[in-house]
């Protein structure tokens, strides 16, 4: 018999002091009274791993060579060893025994008699009780700690600081780094001063030659902005800064978020609570007009603005890499959809530059709006494309017809079958080749129901498109009427319900619409329904294909929800290079075309 020993610990520390040494050295001197020898390999371990999941690597080791069938005993100090979950410890327990692996556990021996399968089912239920008490008391501990300023809130310190190696969360170990606390205090002296701003700051750092926290060769703004708000540096540490929420809004319309990250918002300073006090690195009156100039500038920033309206904000994508585009209006008055790739950064190289051209907002706004328009007065190109992407090429008459005729096929090889069995017994053919008759007639009625049963389901298909349709047909008609004298929030609105995406690629157009099914989705925009769309969308129809009129494709969403309608669209309209200006007429030079 085959034996392996499993051992865990759940905390890094657990491992340094040796405990999984000793329960290894239980666990073999138990096998060495049975007369048994365990051999290195027939040892897994998992160092610093929870017990309440089952993402171990030493877990994960044993399970396949229980798969090979190499192991026929497993020997566990404890039950809790195993898993702190009960569902965990049933769901291996069972693979274990489906395995053909005995489990047996050190301290509480498990045999067949329900008594000592109840005491197991109480042992998993009081393990997992005891980590969710023992999390508990370890989080109001930390906090106690924190609050009388015993222990510092990270586990890293800020840029311009050191910590103790021995005691790296001590409050009475930190310490200034000279080199990075002149490098603050010439940035918080900079940044005061009226015409600096943190791209300016970025470039005066990378004359410098000075690297980034993370050792980047270039400083970004938001790591300037997080120094430059951090209170750490007048010497006070808080904690509770910040408060998680969930995700508001999808960062970009080309790609997937996927399982959407949560966010964070800034607490007032009234709720932070404070630690201790460090050495400072600036004064309060310093960092305090900092705080004051940060604030300003963030009302002032470009992304506040709201002065110009453009009815396709958030809304355009760059065609060629995928980015998102900005809205921009220039001096003279035109405004423009561009890259924001296409503004060269510090850190990238001019390779690494989009290329794409500027896109004229009012002449885009005015090409997706007609085609909006256009799509709404003819809900039949929306059933076409719907029946297209479901699969279904026939019209009900076509599915009658071939559920008459996949009937008639049905009724011949029920009668050729009565055929052949009637010469068999007149002893017409021998029986060796009424089976192999047989057999190929019955293979012929497989094939048939087969073919009935998928074109059943069709039926079943056409009626929930037809369902649908009728449903969009109405919401077209609804929308018809107000779209002459619609106002520019009421086209805002509808836009963003109707359209996922525009891709500009320089002259080509493509208009990513999502039609509501039901009145629900009326209310609810799409990449709400649906974060997983666009790996969804390519791994069901593969690369973006352009078609001939009516040019729409499909990629069905949330049951009942709606669907995103592609439509393709191309268009020739004026565009300039980035940092081109623009003709004062708004007319652009010949050469500058596309």
């Amino acid at each position: 018999m085959t034996t392996a020993i499993y051992v865990r610990v759940s905390t890094d520390r657990q491992a340094l002091t040796h405990t999984i040494d000793q329960q290894i050295e239980r666990l073999r001197a138990h096998l060495k009274g049975e007369g048994q020898e365990v051999r290195c390999e027939q040892i897994f371990r998992d160092d610093g791993y929870s017990g309440a999941t089952l993402n171990r690597p030493g877990l994960d080791r044993l399970r396949d060579q229980l798969r090979e069938g190499t192991i026929d005993r497993v020997l566990i100090v404890s039950p809790d060893r195993l898993a702190r979950n009960y569902v965990h410890q049933m769901v291996l327990l069972e693979e274990f025994e489906r395995s053909g692996c005995q489990v047996h556990f050190l301290d509480q021996p498990i045999r067949q008699d329900p008594h000592d399968h109840l005491l197991l089912q109480i042992r998993g239920a009081v393990a997992e009780y005891e980590r969710t008490l023992i999390a508990e008391r370890m989080r109001r501990g930390r906090q106690m700690k924190l609050r009388a300023g015993l222990l510092l809130p990270w586990p890293t310190p800020p840029y311009g600081y050191r910590v103790h190696p021995d005691r790296p969360r001590d409050p009475a170990g930190v310490q200034i780094e000279p080199t990075e606390g002149a490098v603050i205090q010439e940035v918080f002296r900079r940044y005061a001063q009226d015409h600096e701003t943190l791209i300016g700051l970025s470039q005066y750092l990378l004359q410098l030659g000075i690297k980034s926290p993370r050792g980047k060769r270039c400083w970004s703004s938001a790591t300037l902005r997080g120094l430059l708000s951090n209170p750490t540096y007048p010497g006070n540490v808080y904690v509770d800064r910040q408060r998680l929420r969930p995700a508001r809004r999808r960062r970009s319309a080309t790609h997937p978020l996927g399982k959407p990250a949560a966010g964070r918002d800034p607490a007032p300073p009234e709720a932070w609570t404070y630690v201790t006090t460090i050495p400072a690195l600036v004064s309060q009156a310093d960092f305090d007009d900092v705080q004051a100039k940060l604030g300003l500038n963030q009302q002032r920033a470009s992304r506040n603005n709201k002065v110009h309206g453009y009815l396709l904000r958030a809304l355009v994508s760059c065609g060629r890499c995928q980015a998102a585009c900005t809205a921009l209006t220039s001096y003279s008055g035109h405004s423009y959809y561009r890259c924001w790739r296409s503004v060269q950064r510090l850190e990238a190289p001019s390779a690494a530059r989009c290329h794409a051209r500027y896109s004229p907002a009012d002449q885009l706004d005015a090409l997706v709006w007609q085609d909006l328009c256009a799509l709404l007065a003819h809900p039949e190109w929306i059933g076409y494309a719907l029946e297209r992407a479901h699969g279904g090429h026939w019209l009900p008459q076509e599915l009658q017809a071939r559920k008459e005729t996949l009937r008639q096929a049905q009724t011949a090889l029920a009668h050729q079958l009565d055929r052949l069995t009637e010469a068999y017994l007149r002893e017409v053919i021998p029986l060796a080749e009424y089976q192999r008759r047989r057999q190929d007639l019955e293979q012929k009625q497989h094939a048939l129901a087969t073919q009935e049963a998928q074109l059943e389901a069709q039926v079943d298909r056409q009626g929930k498109l037809a369902g649908m349709v009728t449903s969009i047909e109405a919401f077209c008609q609804r929308v018809q009427s107000g779209l002459a004298e619609a106002t520019f929030a009421q086209k805002r609105t509808l836009v963003e319900l109707l359209i996922d995406r525009v891709l500009v690629d320089n002259g080509d157009v493509e208009i990513r619409y999502v039609i509501p099914t039901t009145p629900h989705g009326e209310t609810t925009r799409f990449y709400q329904l649906r974060k997983d769309y666009f790996n969804s969308f390519l791994d069901t129809f593969g690369p973006k294909i352009r078609l001939p009129q009516p040019r729409h494709t499909v990629a069905p969403v949330a049951p009942g929800q709606g669907f995103c309608l592609h439509a393709v669209q191309s268009a020739r309209f004026h565009c300039i290079d980035a940092g081109t200006p623009a003709a004062p007429s708004g007319v652009l030079p010949r050469s500058q075309r596309w």
